[in-house]
């Protein structure tokens, strides 16, 4: 049970996220300082969701990998939305530094006077609060920055700051959560550069690993329907249809290799939100997806939105036919 000074209630899995299930889990009857907003269209992928329930009610390290824009975060923080849970998200860039994690001698002014005093990093702030804390882009972490998240993967683990001989004990409400484009192999599909090979040392201490992956065509329509209004009615919906047919075969071209990129649902629902901007499927395709393309592709993603919308797709003014043309 979460220890802290505020109210917690037991919720039905079921009811709050129409998950089958008859877990119940603990949650914060107010919402407070950082906890995210809920999105009432967002549609929550089963395992994915059960994963990280778990780490919140049972104080699991879950860690979400998937292809980029499948909304691994967001995951996470519709989670805790429902459950009032303050949740903080930080990206282990290359410029994130053990000091941002520890923290740091800084001087501040007291009383008239100049004097140096340990300000306190993300880890340990978030370490003594009912904080979850996601660590996005875990697999590109610097290396000599990940393990100063080795102790703190094991539940309960405390943590040391040795430049205040302090150790740390982590706060009942303290979650972890990080999510990675890899499986800590490194980049193998081209895509992601700068991730980095994770020690294995560390990510069996991670106790959950959950895959979250393209969807169905059915829920990914459902998906854009619902976070694109404008176009959810019957005649958008079939235009939605078409944009996922197009959405699958950048993909399956990246599988067998014709192309080098591929559309995500983030940029999916980019495209339809495009539409009743431009007035025009084919522009907001263009803006949101073909001009990403490399110039040697086009044709291919041309071809793909021919065949799914029986529509030539024209060239841009000045740019060459994507055809192949003049």
């Amino acid at each position: 049970m979460v220890d802290t000074d505020r109210d917690t209630k037991r919720i039905s899995v079921r009811a709050s996220f129409g998950l089958d299930s008859d877990l119940e889990v603990m949650a914060f009857t107010e919402p407070s300082d950082y906890v995210p907003d809920v999105d009432p269209n967002y549609r929550f992928d089963p395992d994915t969701t059960l994963a990280i329930l778990a780490g919140f009610s049972c104080n699991r390290r879950v860690l979400i990998q998937g292809m980029h824009g499948t909304g691994k975060s967001t995951h996470i923080e519709q989670v805790a939305a429902r459950l009032n849970w303050p949740c903080i998200r930080i990206n282990l860039d290359g410029h994130i530094s053990r000091l941002d994690l520890v923290g740091r001698d800084a001087i501040v002014l007291r009383d008239g006077q100049q004097i140096t005093e340990f300000r306190e990093g993300i880890l340990p702030w978030a370490l003594q609060r009912p904080m979850a804390l996601v660590l996005d882009e875990y697999d590109a972490g610097r290396p000599e920055v990940m393990f100063v998240l080795q102790r703190v993967l094991e539940r309960d683990g405390h943590f040391t700051l040795l430049d205040q001989n302090r150790v740390i004990a982590p706060h009942s409400g303290f979650r972890l959560f990080a999510t990675a484009n890899s499986v800590g192999l490194g980049d193998t599909s081209g895509l992601y550069y700068g991730v980095q090979r994770l020690n294995h040392a560390q990510l069996d201490r991670w106790n959950i690993v959950a895959a979250l992956n393209y969807l169905s065509p059915e829920a990914e329509a459902g998906i854009v329907a619902a976070q694109v209004p404008a176009l959810n009615h019957p005649e958008g919906r079939r235009l939605i249809a078409a944009m996922v047919e197009v959405a699958a075969l950048t993909r399956a071209g990246f599988q067998s290799g014709d192309l080098s990129t591929l559309m995500s649902p983030r940029t999916l629902i980019s495209w339809a939100e495009n539409v009743p901007i431009f007035q025009s499927t084919a522009r907001a395709f263009r803006y949101a997806f073909l001009n990403k393309c490399d110039a040697s592709e086009q044709a291919i993603v041309a071809e793909y939105y021919q065949r799914c919308f029986d529509e030539e797709l024209a060239a841009a003014p000045g740019a060459p036919s994507p055809h192949g043309g003049a």
